[in-house]
C-alpha cells in the first residue's frame, strides 16, 4: 500500500508535487524519478514495489506532469526548478540522504540532482538513460532499430505540432514497439499507460525553444569526481539510449559499473522485470 499526498515544494508559483511513498523507513528512502517528462510516475511502480516494506519508495510526479501542479507559466518549466523540486520535496519528507533511481529523461535530472546536492545522495542509479550524450549516428547500422523508431515518428510530428495530453498518450501508445524489445511483454506497457495521467506541459515550452537540455555540461567528469556509486542500468535493446554507451561510460568512470541486460529495451523493467529488480537490489544492499 503506498501514502499518495500532494507536497507543497515551492511557494513562487505554488507547486505541489503529487507523491506516493511507501511505509518504508526514511533511512532507507529510494527516490524514483520518472521520464517523460509528460508522463507520470506510475508506470515505474512495477516491480519496485517490492521494496516498499524494507524502503521508502518515493514516487513524485514532476511539476506540469501527472497529478502534481499544471498551468504553470512555460518558463518555469524548466531542468534546473525540477531539480530544486525533490530536493524540497526530501525537505517535506525529512529524508537526509536517499538512494536515487532516476529513468530516462529522470535518469538526467537525478544527475542534476546528485551535481547539485550530492551529500543527499547515497547511491545514484541511472537507468534506460545516459551520462554521455547519444551520437546522432548511434543507430545508423541497425535497420531494424531505425524502422522501430520510425513507428512513432508520426505521432511525435502530431504532438509538436498540437501539444495535448491525448497526443501525448497517442505518442507513448504508437512508441510501445520500439521501447519493449519482446512483443509478449508489450501488452504489459499498453496497461500501464491506461493508467498513466499524461500532460503536455513540457511539450509546449520545449516547441518554444525555452527548455534547455536536462543533461549537465561535463557531467561524466563531474560524477566521477563525486563519492557516490553510480549503477547504469540498461536494457541491451533501448532504442533511445544506446547499451553500448553505457558500457563505455561505465569503463571511464571508476565509481560506475554497467549492468545491461539482455532481450530488453527501453522499458527494461517490463521487458525483464526480475532481472532488472534483481540489478537494483543487488546495488542498493
Amino acid at each position: 500500500m503506498l501514502i499518495e499526498e500532494h507536497v507543497a515544494v515551492c511557494q513562487d508559483p505554488r507547486i505541489e508535487l503529487f507523491t506516493a511513498r511507501s511505509s518504508g523507513p526514511a533511512d532507507q528512502a529510494l527516490l524514483v524519478i520518472h521520464g517523460g517528462p509528460d508522463w507520470d510516475h506510475t508506470y515505474l511502480r512495477e516491480p519496485l514495489i517490492a521494496l516498499a516494506e524494507t524502503r521508502m519508495l518515493v514516487f513524485p510526479d514532476l511539476r506540469g506532469c501527472g497529478r502534481s501542479t499544471t498551468g504553470l507559466p512555460a518558463e518555469t518549466y524548466h531542468p534546473d526548478a525540477a531539480t530544486a523540486d525533490l530536493l524540497n520535496l526530501l525537505d517535506a519528507l525529512q529524508i537526509q540522504c536517499a538512494d536515487v533511481l532516476g529513468f530516462s529523461y529522470g535518469g538526467l535530472l537525478a544527475q542534476r540532482l546528485a551535481l547539485a546536492a550530492p551529500q543527499r545522495i547515497r547511491r545514484l542509479i541511472i537507468a534506460s538513460s545516459s551520462i554521455e550524450p547519444v551520437p546522432e549516428a548511434a543507430y545508423d547500422d541497425w535497420p531494424e532499430a531505425r524502422n522501430l523508431r520510425a513507428l512513432a515518428n508520426a505521432t511525435w510530428t502530431e504532438l509538436l505540432a498540437d501539444p495535448t495530453p491525448e497526443r501525448t498518450k497517442s505518442h507513448a501508445v504508437a512508441g510501445i514497439p520500439a521501447n519493449v524489445w519482446r512483443p509478449e511483454a508489450r501488452p504489459e506497457l499498453r496497461r500501464r499507460l491506461g493508467d498513466v495521467h499524461f500532460s503536455a506541459e513540457w511539450a509546449k515550452p520545449f516547441i518554444a525553444g525555452t527548455v534547455p537540455s536536462a543533461r549537465p555540461d561535463n557531467s561524466l567528469a563531474r560524477l566521477a569526481a563525486l563519492d557516490i556509486p553510480i549503477l547504469l542500468l540498461h536494457g541491451r535493446q533501448d532504442l533511445t539510449f544506446p547499451a553500448a554507451l553505457a558500457q563505455s561510460t561505465a569503463a571511464q568512470m571508476p565509481n560506475a559499473r554497467a549492468v545491461v541486460i539482455g532481450q530488453a529495451g527501453h522499458m527494461a523493467h517490463i521487458d525483464q522485470p526480475e532481472e532488472w529488480l534483481r540489478a537494483v537490489t543487488d546495488f542498493l544492499d
